[in-house]
């Protein structure tokens, strides 16, 4: 429905050698026209039937004109095609291809839910459907890598925490000294399976401002290890983590539970000690080069509140910058591994910093930020819906290896798979989306559309 104090046509009469008149009165019309890739996605995986099961909609079904599972599958949608406020479903509310996407005609289809439903939704929602509703997120993934690694030898859990900027009266957001303003601060967890260069999102949960690193971590972990036995028994699973998680209690979990780990530790007198001769080794090493030097070696370490002593990875690295004095920087692993300490350092440790790429995705790309509603548990979904568009993508991005779009990123996906203009029709017989010919990567598009199920007409 158009807004009558919105224009509707503007005339730019010297931009060009004749006047221009551009209106928005195309009927029928879409900038999505390529979103019927993320329903196909979705077929695939399950993924919004998964939620849709895990949330229940107490409702009297005779008064209900939206439920419960149509809005989450509308903001899932929405937010994979770059719509993350509540606010934009007014304006999409007759879109034909996201009526399409909710399995409505896209033409004579009733109009989707307004803002005010999409509010009512966020804050219906409880925490044990939101615990639920990570579980299904959680298990869709983990049978989606499953059905298409079934010989993985080796499934990497990475842990990681990420800021959230908080800018108005939000519960249980905090003032964090280490961000320098007031934040959530959601805890992200990625599989990897083998050594392929991915990482897939598998859950994300939002916590206080002041949450430590560490919290929650366990819980998460115990969740995710026996999900991921369970669906590949023949794989080692390995947890690589950041030095804000090394608590006893996190190395006791890892160990009870029988998996490879790779955790940084903080620096204290013991390890500088036992980094020392490393650090005058690589020191000679750059000063006789002038280049920055890296030196591994490896110590055993307990510290008092350990029952044992555990093997401690030393990076050695001094740093050089014309101009300066040489910066000492050394790093400090712990791992149950018996790798060589470069390659464990280098090879294995360090792979888990693609994880930053992920986050920058969900913040940039999806606006896993965009948590300003009034109740905390309003905001956990936000983010949890966030997570599901993100998993939808992610398996769009798995459809386009050998195409270009191979090493694209969400944001490039996104602008080149799903915001394509398109005019819908209906016959008797089938709908019909006229799309552009001029398309950047139209031969890529029609790759991922039959790798997802459609032929050649």
């Amino acid at each position: 429905m158009n807004d009558p104090t919105v224009p509707q046509t503007v005339l730019c009469p010297d931009l060009f050698d004749r006047p221009l008149v551009a209106t928005f009165d195309q009927a029928h019309a879409s900038s999505d026209g390529g979103a019927i890739l993320l329903k196909a996605a979705d077929r695939s995986l399950g993924l919004v039937a998964a939620l849709a099961q895990a949330l229940p909609d107490p409702r009297a079904t005779t008064r209900v004109t939206h439920t419960w599972s149509d809005v989450l599958a509308q903001r899932i949608f929405g937010i994979a095609c770059g719509d993350p406020d509540a606010n934009d479903a007014d304006g999409l509310a007759d879109d034909p291809i996201q009526k399409l996407l909710l399995d409505r005609d896209p033409i004579t289809g009733g109009r989707l839910a307004s803002q005010p439903t999409v509010s009512r939704f966020e804050n219906a929602v409880r925490p044990r459907a939101l615990y639920a509703l990570g579980e299904a997120l959680t298990d869709t993934v983990i049978a989606r890598h499953r059905q298409r690694t079934r010989r993985a030898r080796r499934v990497t859990i990475d842990l990681d925490v990420t800021e959230d900027a908080t800018h108005g009266a939000q519960p249980l957001t905090f003032f964090n000294g280490f961000y320098g303003g007031w934040w959530y601060l959601p805890l992200m967890a990625f599989l990897t399976i083998d050594d392929e260069p991915r990482q897939y999102l598998v859950a994300a949960v939002l916590r206080p401002g002041n949450a430590a690193t560490a919290a929650g971590a366990q819980g998460l972990l115990r969740r995710l290890i026996p999900k991921v036995w369970a669906a590949f028994p023949r794989a080692r699973v390995r947890v690589r983590l950041d030095g804000g998680f090394a608590t006893p209690a996190l190395f006791d979990e890892l160990e009870a539970a029988g998996v490879e780990y790779v955790v940084a530790m903080a620096k204290n007198a013991v390890l500088k000690t036992a980094a020392a001769p490393l650090l005058a080794e690589a020191r000679r090493e750059a000063a006789a080069t002038g280049a920055s030097a890296r030196v591994c070696g490896e110590t055993r370490y307990q510290a008092q509140t350990w029952p044992h002593p555990r093997r401690a990875v030393i990076k050695a690295e001094v740093v050089v910058h014309p101009g300066r004095d040489l910066r000492d920087n050394p790093r400090i692993v712990i791992t149950n591994l018996r790798h060589r300490p470069e390659r464990l350092y280098r090879a294995i440790y360090c792979a888990r910093g693609d994880s930053e790429n992920r986050l920058k995705a969900l913040h940039h790309d999806l606006a896993i930020g965009r948590t300003s509603c009034s109740r905390f548990w309003a905001n956990h979904l936000r983010v949890t819906l966030t997570a599901a568009a993100y998993v939808l993508l992610q398996e769009l991005h798995l459809r386009a290896d050998r195409t270009s779009l191979a090493r694209a990123q969400v944001g490039r996906l996104r602008l080149v798979l799903l915001k394509i203009g398109v005019r819908v029709t209906r016959s008797v017989r089938r709908f019909m989306l006229h799309l552009p010919r001029a398309h950047p990567d139209l031969h890529a598009w029609q790759a991922i559309a039959a790798r997802l199920g459609a032929v050649r007409a």
